[in-house]
């Protein structure tokens, strides 16, 4: 299952105003500050006079790009990228993205972050049509309709629009055809999508720290329900949609985006810093320092520590060579993975009382296992603070969450989670200071079902990762 949760995807892509240009290296290199938003494969496609030219494979940007197949790859008007983690469709290789589609009217590309709740019922209906699909992910299914609906409209535009309207869920999309690169947001917003510029190109993202890995300029959020095409060295831009129920995926701010991005108007460092603050206040305690667990519980264990004036100090040192937990498959490998992964500094710890900053406990076995590396080394108390609300119920959006009877918070007490895992003390944050945090942001709503069991829209009865392998 899972010991943290797992990313979700990442999207760039480029539209160059000028001529033919370079693309592969800038892609890569935005890709590469996506990163953390996906391991298990990544893909870029360059149109180059309409002709689409791709590579991909599993592994990580810098592992399948390497400089002979950088080389390989032609300049091009345009470039559409991806990292990837498996939502629907398991980690092979067929599922990596971009999915690059020839038909009737040319040639398409497509790159997806999130995850539809009703591809199965869309997919059911293709293949009852005669289409034959190579991979599992849902990304194709949005490729097919993208390219059915293509046959019967007069632009690509259009045809995005209209297959929009079969499509449920989340997804941000950038959909490269012959002629056009279009960057399109779902209407609750649940994925971030960012536009910048690098001279007179123009750049998407799905983080604007991946506009900085360039030096792009940031020029503002694609909105909830908005499309944007780049064509003829013009961008347009229209609503197909404008629900007034928004739903930005919460844990956006808490642990998915790298902390120096910005996202809705927000900056997720500032966001977790103030998670911090507000947790001092709530669940102040008696303590000699304060730590955060490397690395998504630093910035919030930073917060902590200044509004509660106990001194921050590094208490681990993190094995930068060594993969995240979920890789491993079986609970030893992966509890020895820990102590490999996170190394105690015996001098600063022992004999001290902890504050331990983490984001959020999902099946909670690793921080159990955190708490045991600590007191091991001589720790004389450690109270946890969790950065986030408890995880209660699964995520249908593109978390990798599908099953809450493993997550620890699921029928369990605060005090009783506290007992399993051998903290001293352990309190999530409230409800309540996570809005009061999350209302700088441009967007006035967020799905915080996996802490209610509520969604902005209506969601299936039963969710798997794996639905499309069992059930095609």
């Amino acid at each position: 299952m899972f010991n943290k949760l797992k990313e979700e995807c990442g999207i760039f892509g480029i539209y160059s105003m000028e001529n033919e240009e370079e693309l592969v290296s800038p892609t890569c290199i935005g890709l590469t500050a996506l990163q953390h938003r996906g391991e298990e494969s990544c893909g870029i496609a360059i149109n180059n006079g309409g002709v689409i030219t791709y590579h991909k494979d599993l592994g990580l940007v810098s592992d399948v790009f390497k400089q002979h197949i950088v080389e390989s790859m032609p300049k091009g008007k345009m470039s559409i990228g991806h990292v990837r983690y498996s939502t629907t469709g398991s980690p092979k290789k067929e599922n990596a993205q971009p999915i690059v589609t020839r038909y009737a009217k040319g040639n398409l590309g497509i790159v997806h972050n999130g995850n539809l709740i009703n591809a199965i019922e869309l997919k059911d209906e293709l293949q009852q049509s005669g289409a034959l699909f190579s991979s599992t992910s849902d990304t194709e299914v949005i490729s097919y309709v993208i390219a059915r609906e293509r046959l019967k409209a007069k632009s690509i535009e259009e045809a995005v629009v209209n297959a929009l309207k079969f499509i449920r869920g989340a997804y941000s999309l950038l959909i490269m055809s012959s002629q056009k690169l279009i960057a399109v947001r779902d209407p609750q917003g649940f994925k971030p999508l960012c536009m910048g510029k690098l001279g007179n190109d123009i750049i998407f993202a799905s983080e604007s720290c991946a506009l900085d890995a360039i030096g792009a300029d940031f020029v503002r959020d694609i909105e909830p329900g908005e499309i944007v095409t780049v064509t003829n060295n013009e961008v347009t831009s229209s609503f197909y949609n404008k629900d007034d129920k928004k739903g930005l995926c919460i844990f956006e701010y808490i642990y998915f985006a790298r902390p120096d991005s910005t996202i809705d108007g927000l900056n997720v460092h500032k966001f977790r810093e103030n998670v911090g603050r507000a947790l001092a206040k709530q669940a102040p305690v008696d303590a000699d320092l304060v730590a955060g667990v490397p690395d998504s519980g630093i910035d919030a264990a930073l917060g902590y520590s200044k509004e509660s004036k106990i001194h921050y100090d590094v208490v681990f040192i993190k094995n930068k060579y060594i993969g995240r937990t979920f890789i491993l498959s079986t609970q030893k490998q992966r509890a020895n993975k820990v102590a490999l992964k996170l190394n105690p500094i015996k001098e600063t710890v022992s004999g001290k009382k902890i504050v331990l900053v983490d984001d959020s406990i999902v099946r909670g076995t690793t921080i159990t296992r955190i708490i045991k590396i600590l007191k091991r080394a001589g720790a004389k108390e450690v109270h946890l603070r969790i950065a986030s609300p408890a995880f209660v119920d699964v995520c249908y959006f593109g978390t990798d969450v599908d099953n809450k009877e493993n997550l620890i918070a699921n029928g369990k007490t605060v005090e009783e989670i506290r007992k399993e895992i051998g903290a001293d003390s352990l309190e999530y944050l409230s409800m309540d200071n996570m809005f009061e945090i999350a209302k700088d942001s441009n967007i006035n709503s967020f799905c915080t079902g996996c802490f209610t069991g509520k969604y902005p829209v209506e969601v299936p009865d039963v969710i798997q990762k794996d639905r499309f392998e069992k059930i095609f």
